[in-house]
């Protein structure tokens, strides 16, 4: 029976990893309100989950794919790829409307670039910091700062090693939990109560996920303003990190 089971699920590999991974984003979101109240994002529980079941599912199997080298589970490496997360980016990108961009004014344009640049900076200081001295790690770790996706995006661009990579989707997962979380603390000393600071604050934060869960804990109404300019913001740090940035830095270092 089991055998049976698991043969059937590796034939179905893509199908299975979507039915696990949705089955973890149900009790991540359900942990969610249970345990937090909705104060720690679902999104940030379920990046938790997948990055520890990677670490174990690699320890177990000895292989390079995390929880993929797990035959049955093997969907969740084309799931979790390029491929697909080219795609979700794409997407994002085409579900923008430049016209509420403009709504914005020059104070949500100028907020998405100082935002990129200053978790950039934070970032390839921290690297430094830990020891990395070549442009392609410092730039990737860089641009895990500004999220856990722009980190992935830059390393396979610039040619960044797996375990570079998964530094970068840390960085980015450590952002953006801080963010949800410490966001309902500090908005009443920041002045974060109406759309116009949520558009800067949404710039200068840049983590979708956390910055939606954040204004979502503070006041739902704000959440559409701020992950307006996160959303911008990851797009902006895709651009920027693998040309400018990295030129920059190699230019630095090297």
């Amino acid at each position: 029976m089991t055998e049976t089971l698991i043969a059937v699920l590796s034939k179905n590999a893509l199908i299975t990893a979507f039915a696990v991974v949705g089955i973890i984003i149900w009790l991540s979101y359900w942990l969610s309100d249970r345990i937090s109240a909705g104060r720690i994002h679902g999104s940030a529980i379920a990046i938790t989950v997948g990055l520890v079941l990677a670490y174990f599912g690699g320890v177990q199997t000895g292989g390079s794919k995390g929880i993929a080298d797990i035959q049955w589970l093997s969907g969740i490496g084309l799931m979790g790829g390029g491929m697909l997360r080219d795609f979700a980016i794409v997407a994002t990108a085409y579900g923008v409307d430049l016209k509420e961009l403009k709504r914005a004014g020059g104070r949500g344009a100028i907020s998405i670039v100082l935002g990129v640049l200053i978790s950039f900076t934070a970032g390839a200081a921290l690297a430094v910091a830990f020891g990395y001295r070549d442009a392609i790690s410092i730039t990737t770790i860089g641009a895990g700062a500004a999220t856990y996706i722009v980190g992935p995006v830059t390393g396979s661009a610039i040619g960044a090693t797996s375990d570079i990579i998964a530094l970068s989707v840390a960085a980015g997962l450590v952002k953006s939990i801080l963010v949800m979380t410490c966001t309902p603390l500090v908005a009443r000393l920041i002045g974060l109560n109406n759309p116009s600071s949520a558009l800067v604050f949404g710039g200068l934060m840049g983590t979708t996920s956390g910055v939606a869960a954040g204004l979502a804990a503070t006041d739902p109404k704000l959440v559409p303003y701020g992950a307006m300019t996160a959303t911008f913001y990851t797009g902006v740090g895709c651009l920027l990190a693998p040309s400018i940035l990295y030129l920059l830095v190699r230019a630095i270092v090297e």
